[in-house]
């Protein structure tokens, strides 16, 4: 595979989007910055366009008018035939000869392993996991909130603390903390205060996510309530691994079980103790890893895995983010 060969890489989320340009020996040509992908908020058009910002500078950089295959980890691509119409409006974009598209899970997993071998849980907004093999196998699940089984997610933490705490304070639950700690973290005295706020909108509904914090400290200091709720999440955590695992016939196997996102990175003592110890009794061959490597090098990993190109050219490429993130 020969210097003629490129990979145009986007790792999109909701928040920010990196783009790589890499040649099929590894050697990174160019890197772009831009801004949050959404489109169930604005439409795929109009995400399509804030794409072209980072894209079209990577591109220019790289000294390129389009390369050989993209590679886009996208957020939102949650089932196969999203991650299909998104591959469709990339390729009418023109920026590769070829386009593969997968949701941005598959990036953080890609990113963690030498091989295209492993699970990963990712819980940050929201909670997914995947898996997959060398072969092309995967293991996924639709990850699109409570209808399709889903539980978790730091927003859907931030809500359940908030139900305890509203029922603890007018008799309907049990005492815990909560009452205090959630309407404290914005300056109120009460939870009544607190949901009134909210459902005024005092307090920006967007800002919801910032209580999930709070529910961490109130359980590391020791509220049962709050307690429960953290061990809920490593139990979700744990079934979600281990059926990724039992899907793809790994669970007998050592294999990395990746985690990501803001909740599962910020180094919880319950909830990463508590995950490990049930991950060691269902899955005791599972080799739980926290990823820390940038999730743009998941999407040129497996860009370059498209390609077909030798060991060394990924190594090469790994070695680039390595060395930036020191």
């Amino acid at each position: 595979m020969g210097l003629t060969s490129t990979v145009l890489a986007i790792d999109a989320g909701n928040s920010k989007t990196d783009v790589a340009v890499v040649t099929g020996e590894g050697q990174v040509l160019a890197t772009a910055r831009g801004g949050g992908f959404r489109p169930p908020a604005v439409g795929v058009e109009a995400a399509m366009d804030a794409l072209a910002d980072p894209v079209g500078r990577a591109l220019s950089d790289a000294g390129l008018p389009a390369a050989s295959h993209v590679s886009a980890c996208l957020a939102n691509a949650d089932l196969p035939v999203e991650e299909e119409q998104l591959a469709g409006a990339l390729h009418e974009r023109a920026w590769g000869a070829s386009v593969e598209v997968r949701n941005d899970t598959f990036a953080i997993l890609r990113a963690g392993v030498a091989e295209p071998r492993g699970v990963a849980v990712v819980c940050g907004a929201g909670i997914n996991c995947v898996g997959m093999r060398p072969d092309g196998r995967t293991a996924r699940f639709p990850a699109i909130g409570r209808i399709s089984g889903d539980w978790g997610g730091g927003w859907g933490l931030a809500e359940e603390a908030l139900w305890y705490a509203a029922r603890a304070e007018d008799g309907r639950g049990e005492p815990t903390e909560l009452v205090r700690t959630l309407p404290a973290h914005f300056g109120l005295r009460s939870m009544y205060a607190l949901i009134e706020a909210l459902h005024l909108e005092h307090v920006e509904h967007g800002r919801r996510h910032e209580l999930t914090p709070v529910l961490f400290e109130t359980a590391a200091q020791g509220d049962p309530v709050a307690r429960s709720v953290v061990h809920r999440l490593a139990e979700e955590v744990a079934t979600m691994a281990t059926v990724a695992l039992t899907r793809l016939d790994l669970l007998t196997e050592e294999t990395p079980v990746l985690l990501g996102g803001s909740v599962l990175t910020a180094g919880h003592t319950q909830l990463d103790d508590t995950l490990r110890d049930l991950l060691s009794s269902r899955a005791p061959k599972a080799d739980v890893r926290v990823v820390t490597a940038s999730p743009v090098l998941g999407a040129v990993l497996l860009g370059l895995d498209r390609l077909g190109v030798r060991v060394e050219a990924r190594e090469r490429a790994r070695a680039y983010w390595e060395k930036r993130e020191d």
